[in-house]
């Protein structure tokens, strides 16, 4: 990872976290909150964020994550009253 790439990422948890601290002042849902700063930081807002393959990269492990967790959560009783 570059110099650049590190620099981007920075920017975007940086971003993050203080948005998520606002959006629980303002008890505002975090996803609304992220919504916002992506819009604001990226190539169409700010342009703070301009190569988008690392944050393509961070969607790409967020999403994975996200699947993680819901197998996680997941309980194989519930998938047999599914069927």
């Amino acid at each position: 990872m570059d110099l650049f790439a590190l620099e981007e990422l920075v920017i975007v948890l940086a971003a993050s976290v203080l948005i998520i601290y606002l959006s629980h002042k303002l008890k505002l849902p975090s996803v609304i909150g992220f919504l916002l700063t992506g819009v604001l930081i990226g190539p169409g807002g700010l342009s703070l964020v301009k190569n988008t393959e690392t944050v393509n990269i961070l969607a790409e492990i967020g999403v994975v994550m996200l699947l993680f967790t819901i197998g996680l959560e997941f309980e194989p009783a519930r998938l047999k009253r599914i069927q």
